[in-house]
């Protein structure tokens, strides 16, 4: 169920204010955005510590398809709120399944809707990310951290592995020993050994992260939308490809943007030493 709101929300971030309108508050998330063409997803479930439940995963899904379509955004930032990002999946949820049930239904297929987002994701990581929280995490294009986060895959102790990309994704972000520990010992790590092990990009103080976030999202929506996707794709086929595979797509994507207008006004804002003016085309 959503609630339209049009209230203007006022939070205090580190030294000054965010201000993000309100687009709508389904039973699981609030959606809104900034002035900076940055949208917010928040997923509210305080009492499960935001855990990800197919209604919630839903309503992600549902803000990223209209951020996609919105012009007007040019970035997206996931967080939660709380104590948590989002501790795990909801248990009692799955607890009922059985495999003909899951498998014939492809289960937690459709959870990964944010990875396949055209416009760039952020995650804002405050407090736990466990199971799917890290998983969904890792399915954004770039993860900040607060220094209270914590990062776990700790499926192994409840008898399953990870479902949504754990042992994938994050073999590539942190290397196989590392990724091998978390998934075998369902051990947690903090936010400091997350940032050397390159899980994320960055670790704040946590009244500072949605600021820090947020700066980093703005920068990215004053760019031209169309090279972006085409920039965000191309780092995205060096996990899918080889090397040289790599730098050939690289290479006919830097081509193609000699056929759009932002390239050009891109180059000519440069030389004539004036802020470009994009037009996403």
């Amino acid at each position: 169920m959503l609630r339209k709101a049009t209230v203007r929300l006022t939070r205090p971030i580190a030294a000054r204010s965010l201000t993000s309108e309100n687009r709508w508050s389904g039973d699981f998330i609030h959606v809104s955005h900034t002035d900076a063409k940055v949208g917010l997803i928040e997923l509210d479930r305080p009492k499960a510590l935001n855990a990800l439940c197919d209604g919630l995963m839903l309503e992600v899904a549902k803000a990223l398809d209209e951020f996609d379509a919105d012009k007007s955004i040019g970035a997206v930032i996931i967080t939660g709120r709380g104590r948590a990002f989002a501790a795990g999946a909801d248990i009692k949820e799955m607890l009922p399944l059985n495999y003909a049930q899951v498998a014939g239904g492809d289960f937690l297929a459709h959870w990964g809707r944010v990875s396949k987002n055209t416009k760039p994701v952020l995650a804002a990581v405050n407090g736990f990310a466990f199971g799917g929280g890290c998983e969904l995490a890792m399915m954004c294009d770039i993860m900040y951290a607060s220094d209270k986060a914590v990062f776990g895959q700790p499926e192994i102790k409840l008898g399953t592995i990870p479902g949504a990309g754990g042992t994938q994704r994050l073999t590539r972000a942190v290397g196989k020993s590392l990724a091998m520990e978390m998934c075998l010992s369902g051990e947690p790590i903090k936010a400091d050994q997350a940032l050397v092990a390159g899980l994320v990009s960055k670790v704040v103080p946590g009244d500072q992260l949605l600021d820090e976030a947020h700066k980093t999202a703005a920068k990215i929506a004053e760019m031209s939308q169309l090279t972006t996707a085409i920039c965000k794709e191309a780092v995205n086929v060096a996990f899918e490809s080889t090397l040289a595979e790599g730098v050939r797509f690289e290479r006919r994507m830097f081509h193609a943007t000699f056929g759009t207008e932002d390239r050009r006004e891109g180059m000519s804002a440069f030389a004539e030493k004036r802020k470009a003016n994009f037009k996403d085309c």
